[in-house]
């Protein structure tokens, strides 16, 4: 089944009023924050917050992330028990850099028996991770990983690399493109990084215009003013999903049926075109569930 993800919104599980409020925004999913936004002598406050947030349900139908801190860090294992208990849908891993980072927090999570349900979402923020995207893509086929996703992190690349961050972000077009590409060899999801210039309303908008036709599924967010905008660029438009009914209706029709190609509208449309139509409509489908 197709979920959207158009929009994933960061609140810092150190937050009680975040916490509470991320049940009633529009955005359809929420990444509760163990990592960049908690201090360190707040982790285990901020983990209680999230186990009970969790435990105390009214998420509806948003997806529920939690982010734990990287391997690396002295706090990761504790975040991972606390993930396992909550069963948030998934848990997104920050500085994942190698199969052997992936392969570590999914020997944790069978080591503790953690729900087969949680998934495991993996951050590219570092230059190894963007040069070894399709290894680490390719470890999704191994069921044990949990794999579904990865979330690029653009300032983070920035800081290591020493690639300027520049409206357009053409200097990153090049590892954006790798990343995506090694998602869809392994049938995975990809999120774009966040927009930090929250106030930026015209930049946040071309930024997302811009990660929804490179191929990005949704984008993440640090700020409830930014999902507006960022759902309505990633929701296909009325006229185009009225196309994709029209295309799949074509090939429906009996004397279609064993054609590699019709014509529709004036253009040439071939099997192919069905296929997107499917997914076009699904996701047109999915949101609209989600309003419900």
């Amino acid at each position: 089944m197709i979920r959207p993800r158009r929009s994933l919104l960061f609140m810092p599980g150190s937050n009680p009023r975040a916490l509470e409020k991320a049940r009633i925004l529009p955005a359809d999913g929420v990444i509760l924050d163990l990592e960049d936004s908690v201090a360190p002598d707040a982790k285990a406050m901020a983990r209680d917050r999230i186990a009970s947030a969790i435990a105390a349900g009214g998420f509806g139908r948003r997806e529920v992330l939690i982010r734990i801190n990287a391997p690396d860090s002295p706090w990761w294992i504790d975040d991972i028990a606390m993930a396992a208990k909550a069963r948030p849908d998934g848990i997104l891993v920050p500085k994942i850099s190698s199969v052997e980072d992936l392969s570590a927090i999914a020997d944790r999570l069978g080591d503790i028996g953690a729900d087969r349900s949680i998934r495991v979402w993996a951050m590219i923020e570092t230059a190894r991770a963007v040069l070894h995207a399709e290894e680490l893509a390719s470890s999704s086929r191994d069921s044990e990983m949990r794999l579904a996703g990865f979330v690029f992190g653009p300032n983070d690349i920035s800081r290591e690399t020493r690639i300027r961050m520049q409206p357009g972000r053409a200097a990153m077009l090049a590892m954006i493109t790798h990343c995506i590409l090694a998602t869809r060899l392994h049938g995975l999801e990809i999120l774009d990084g966040p927009y930090s210039d929250f106030s930026n309303v015209d930049g946040f908008a071309q930024e997302c215009a811009q990660g929804r036709d490179l191929g990005f599924d949704g984008k993440t967010l640090i700020h409830p003013g930014q999902i507006e905008v960022c759902n309505a660029i990633f929701t296909p438009p009325a006229e185009e999903v009225a196309h994709a009914r029209r295309v799949i209706a074509a090939f429906q029709r009996p004397e279609n049926a064993s054609r590699g190609a019709i014509q529709l509208d004036g253009q040439m449309v071939e099997r192919l075109h069905a296929d997107m139509a499917k997914r076009t409509i699904a996701i047109a489908d999915a949101i609209a569930a989600m309003a419900t």
